[in-house]
């Protein structure tokens, strides 16, 4: 029998950017090893029901590995949603505008900004600190005495995937409800779950491929919503039948699973952690030296996740985007608003990648100082 297949060879690149991400390669072999069965049922996970006791499996030990991999209090619930992080920019207020129907926003970013344009749709918002004027580059002046006192919550972003800022602390927020958009630096650093009412965060940068969207929600949050709230909307509905209400994305789910696995196999969070610090410092220490790249955040407020840097010239910029994809890297154009270059090194990229990227970022340097 002929065989039609060619022959070739994987090439691997090291994939930069912002989302959707690289994958952990061992999670890609597993999902390719188990693509026509998965787990020893037969069939794919992507042609199970959603009713089957083969596919609850692997929902609920994706609910019980993250719950353990952050330490999530029994009191939370954890949603497994679709619409990714900007469809929560409306279930947040339409769940939780409730008492005051007023919410305070501190504006970070690009996202923050689409957050607070739909909230506004919803109720009385108002932008207690904004860090636009100075084009997002730091994080904005925010003490708590800004927030006001009836306010049914207080709503940030903890990372900035464009401007490449980040809290590296959370500031006091007082007592109230805090919302937060985790959806690019989730998994990547040890969080207190309980400082929070609600995270969410989009699978496909930190947690797996798009199509997830991961909520955790305090239980007492849940059932506030208005009775003509439309039932995909509503947070109780999804709590109350576990996800499962409607057909979930259940190979996105089974994906993030994987991760999930992955992460606890390389020793869970403060493993994670302390990989994201060495590769960001790899590459921050390599731009702080060069004397032809600089990075456009302040320092203070570096992203461990997202590395924005330049030259002084975007003709400059593009040769070397041009140069870095000969070497096997990818992704790294900055963002229209911001130029230069983005290198976004979630918890999948290695350690090698960045290291990939400073020998570029030091051989591309060399020649130019010759020309």
């Amino acid at each position: 029998m002929r065989n039609t297949r060619e022959e070739r060879t994987m090439t691997r690149v090291y994939n930069f950017s912002a989302g959707p991400s690289t994958l952990p390669l061992p999670v890609l072999q597993q999902a390719a090893e188990e693509m026509l069965d998965t787990q020893g049922s037969g069939m794919s996970v992507m042609e199970m029901s959603h009713r089957s006791p083969s596919y609850e499996k692997i929902h609920n030990q994706a609910i019980a590995d993250l719950r353990d991999l952050l330490n999530i209090p029994e009191n939370y619930k954890i949603l497994f949603l679709q619409g990714g992080g900007t469809l929560q920019f409306s279930m947040v207020p339409l769940n939780l505008l409730r008492n005051s129907k007023k919410a305070d926003y501190i504006d970070t970013g690009e996202w923050s900004k689409k957050a607070i344009a739909e909230a506004k749709k919803f109720g009385d918002i108002h932008v207690v600190a904004s860090s636009a004027d100075a084009g997002y580059a730091r994080l904005p002046d925010f003490d708590v005495s800004m927030i006001r006192n009836d306010a049914d919550y207080v709503y940030c972003v903890s990372n900035n995937t464009i401007y490449g800022t980040r809290f590296a602390t959370f500031p006091d927020f007082g007592t109230g409800d805090v919302v937060c958009d985790m959806s690019s630096d989730i998994l990547s650093r040890p969080i207190d779950v309980s400082r929070f009412g609600v995270i969410f965060a989009g699978a496909q940068k930190n947690m797996g491929i798009a199509g997830l969207t991961v909520v955790i929600i305090r239980e007492d949050l849940i059932g506030h919503a208005d009775s003509k709230l439309p039932v995909m909307l509503d947070y109780a509905v999804m709590a109350k039948d576990n996800s499962l209400y409607n057909t979930p994305p259940t190979f996105a789910i089974y994906m993030a699973g994987l991760v999930f696995q992955w992460i606890k196999k390389l020793g869970g969070i403060d493993a994670m952690h302390a990989l994201n610090q060495a590769k960001a410092q790899l590459l921050y220490q390599a731009i702080d030296q060069s004397e032809l790249f600089y990075g456009t955040a302040r320092k203070e407020d570096r992203s461990l996740m997202n590395v924005t840097f330049k030259t002084d010239d975007p003709e400059i910029d593009s040769a070397f985007i041009a140069f870095a994809k000969t070497k096997g890297i990818v992704n790294i154009k900055g963002y229209r608003t911001v130029g230069g270059m983005r290198a976004s090194i979630y918890n999948a990229m290695p350690l090698e990648g960045v290291q990939a990227l400073v020998d570029a970022m030091t051989e591309f340097e060399t020649q130019h100082k010759k020309v």
